[in-house]
């Protein structure tokens, strides 16, 4: 008999797994490294602010609609250095470097943590003890008589003066490296805004290895904390008759939102156990082989999705009613038809189960 899995190949495009950065994780313990990049006149300089990324004004309308392309905004890399001596609050992130002549080297910027109405701006900095003394006497010289001296910080501008968008809006209609950069830094920053205390003493922590790691300040203490990733596999499931499951989660808004399989990996589980539990609790059903299919982060806040396809041993489907509230066998043209009458609608562009549910229908959706 025919395997419904024999001809399954891991997915070929992800939208959120299209870093392609050398992070050159071996120069984020350099001292001074992020100062010296941005005086680099090859150094990008990218925003992040409370888990949505920068791009050009008028850009953020465009996320809804299909075939545009969307960039990010940039900031000058020496103009950036000196506002980060101004706030401390924000946080850098070197996110590496990409090969060639140029060389180009990505800093990403966090700045949820500066405020938006800061009086200091109407303030001109006291002598010795400003933003200034971050250079030299030339670059001093040369940075107050700069037009950026005489305005409003340049970061709390960048608040009001970009568009500010959801990584899963932007994704879709970037280019590969910006998606992957895009997806380094809101995964950074999301950590970096929630964590804020060390979960050991509870002491304030600090920015380590160029935005990478935690340091805590304790005397006693001072580990060095990294980004908590939480694995969650995700499953799409076929019988024997080539039908897909798809399921509607309690959770969802959208009454129409149907997907595939989907939970978090329990301590001391592996991915393949999970696969098979999930779809027990959430559906009744039991599988058989399961393959792997891909893997994306989905920084919401920290998860990183593990795909897979399996086989289902059983076709009673009995939801718990719970978690997933609905939950049905479709074929192909079935699926077709729940789609064009509105009854059903598919996974989001930035999702890894919408990929999982094209490979399954055998085209875009």
């Amino acid at each position: 008999m025919f395997s419904p899995l024999a001809l399954t190949q891991t997915l070929p495009f992800l939208p959120l797994a299209q870093g392609d950065i050398d992070y050159q994780v071996d120069r984020r313990g350099e001292e001074g490294l992020i100062d010296a990049l941005l005086g680099e006149a090859t150094t990008k300089v990218i925003l992040v602010r409370g888990g949505l990324v920068a791009v050009p004004r008028g850009q953020g309308g465009l996320v809804d609609y299909e075939n545009v392309h969307m960039r990010l905004a940039t900031l000058p890399g020496a103009y950036v250095g000196a506002e980060l001596g101004r706030y401390p609050q924000a946080v850098a992130m070197f996110l590496g470097v990409y090969g060639g002549a140029r060389a180009e080297h990505v800093v990403a910027i966090d700045i949820t943590r500066i405020p938006v109405d800061d009086p200091a701006d109407a303030v001109p900095d006291a002598a010795g003890v400003g933003v200034d003394d971050a250079f030299d006497a030339d670059d001093r010289q040369e940075y107050a008589d700069s037009p950026a001296r005489k305005r409003e910080s340049l970061l709390r501008r960048a608040v009001r003066q970009f568009d500010w968008v959801d990584l899963r809006g932007f994704a879709p209609h970037a280019n590969a490296r910006e998606a992957g950069q895009a997806t380094s830094a809101v995964t950074l920053g999301m950590w970096h805004m929630s964590q804020r205390f060390c979960p050991t003493c509870g002491a304030p922590v600090a920015t380590a290895l160029s935005g990478w790691a935690q340091r805590c300040t304790s005397g006693d203490d001072g580990r060095i904390l990294f980004p908590r990733i939480e694995p969650a596999v995700i499953t799409a499931i076929v019988d024997g008759r080539d039908r897909l499951l798809v399921q509607h989660n309690a959770a969802w808004r959208n009454p129409t939102l149907y997907s595939v399989s989907a939970g978090f990996v329990e301590a001391g589980e592996n991915l393949e156990h999970a696969v098979r539990r999930e779809a027990k609790e959430e559906t009744g059903i039991t599988l058989g082989e399961v393959r792997y299919l891909g893997s994306q982060p989905w920084p919401f806040p920290a998860s990183l999705m593990m795909a897979f396809k399996a086989q289902a041993l059983t076709g009673d489907v009995r939801v718990d009613g719970d978690e997933t509230v609905a939950a049905r066998w479709v074929t192909r043209d079935e699926y077709t038809q729940e789609l064009i009458a509105g009854r059903m609608s598919a996974p989001g562009r930035a999702t890894i189960a919408r990929y999982m549910i094209e490979e399954w229908y055998g085209r875009e959706l």
